[in-house]
């Protein structure tokens, strides 16, 4: 089995956290992601809602998704030597409330990473616009 490690060993140790942290997110594990971020994390999700731990946006998750997952296309990093930003772009895919199926769902998660944790994340993706566009209400 090749893990992605050995697939992208070219991936800075910040997009590793990252990747780690999003994956055990998707689990859903909130007790194994909080050891990928800082105690005085900041997470800011869709909406604008605020949260100190991991748990806040699998709570939120698990009202709006029956399931949901990642798709990560792309990380993009760039670092001024004390703190480094890391872009997770890519698509999410899972089921709706209802359980209907969706799949290509867009995606940016923005991090900033210091000292190998994450210290503050921001969240947007298509949701809230596939929501209404299954409500029949366009733009």
């Amino acid at each position: 089995m090749t893990t992605a490690d050995q697939m992208h060993p070219e991936m800075p140790e910040e997009a590793r956290i990252v990747r780690d942290y999003l994956e055990a997110s998707m689990k859903p594990d909130p007790d194994l992601a909080a050891t990928f971020v800082s105690e005085q994390v900041v997470i800011t999700f869709t909406g604008g809602r605020v949260y100190d731990h991991p748990s806040g946006p699998t709570s939120f998750n698990a009202g709006r998704y029956k399931w949901v997952k990642k798709k990560m296309n792309t990380f993009d990093v760039a670092t001024d030597g004390e703190r480094t930003v890391v872009y997770s772009v890519g698509t999410l895919y899972g089921q709706w409330p209802d359980g209907s199926p969706f799949e290509g769902n867009r995606y940016v998660d923005r991090f900033e990473v210091e000292s190998g944790k994450i210290v503050k994340m921001d969240v947007w993706n298509d949701s809230a616009e596939r929501i209404l566009t299954r409500l029949g209400i366009q733009a």
